[in-house]
């Protein structure tokens, strides 16, 4: 318990020093573009790949269901309903959490324990505005593009399920589906992956930043990021559900 308090106390505190560090000069652009195409477009491959595979799975075990009850023609709402109000960004967040905040928290723990932040501290520049900032603003802007593109490529490969399983066009399978979908389940669902991209950044900053133990130190940061963030993500995605439901009941 008191570890757990102690590591409370210095999330905190590295969460207020990131948002002072953030508006101050100079903006380390440059870096923020080099990490935004890093973590998105080497991410990108298996969220593809994952999203596709959820939305064909997800098709194949739902549509024996529906067709007991004659209602297979209710397929193409549930299943992009499900996809983008839960299913696409909570599983491609974990996906990311994985490799994103894992990967993240390894370099910055192998600069830790090499001496290469304290080097960058003695040159003048500031390894948390340069290194920290930069990641968690780009994972914070990069997720929610990344389960976009995912729910867009799960709904497809449920398209392609359907299209050889009960021989759907593609313009009524897609009609279908943008008129079972409206903003109410688009929009908390886009707003909720920005938490999701903030938290995997910044845990594994965290983790990288404060890396101890030499190089012993680094395989635990990237062990225990990905615990940490996972846990967190499920408790945002929970939140986010619930003051969602509360502002659609009043």
């Amino acid at each position: 318990m008191k570890e757990f308090l102690i590591q409370i106390g210095e999330l905190s505190y590295f969460i207020k020093r990131f948002f002072t560090e953030l508006p101050k000069r100079p903006f380390e652009f440059n870096e923020l573009l080099k990490q935004c195409f890093l973590i998105g477009n080497r991410s990108l491959p298996l969220v593809v790949v994952t999203a596709f595979i959820i939305g064909m799975v997800f098709t194949l075990q739902s549509r024996p269901t529906l067709e007991e009850f004659g209602a297979v023609s209710w397929m193409s709402s549930m299943v992009s309903i499900s996809i983008v109000r839960e299913i696409g960004p909570i599983i491609i967040a974990l996906i990311c959490a994985g490799r994103v905040s894992s990967g993240i928290s390894a370099e910055l723990g192998s600069m830790k324990v090499s001496e290469q932040i304290a080097a960058m501290e003695v040159s003048g520049t500031n390894p948390f505005r340069y290194l920290v900032v930069t990641r968690v603003v780009a994972a914070t802007f990069m997720i929610p593009v990344l389960v976009i593109i995912g729910d867009a490529v799960a709904i497809y490969a449920s398209y392609l399920v359907e299209h050889f399983k009960g021989n759907v066009s593609l313009q009524l399978y897609f009609n279908e589906v943008f008129e079972a979908l409206k903003f109410s389940d688009i929009v908390p669902a886009v707003i909720k992956t920005f938490f999701f991209g903030f938290t995997i950044g910044l845990i594994g900053c965290y983790k990288g930043f404060t890396c101890k133990k030499g190089t012993a130190g680094v395989g635990i940061a990237a062990n225990t990021s990905v615990v940490f963030t996972s846990m967190l993500l499920f408790v945002i995605d929970f939140v986010a559900v619930f003051i969602a439901d509360i502002i659609y009941q009043t």
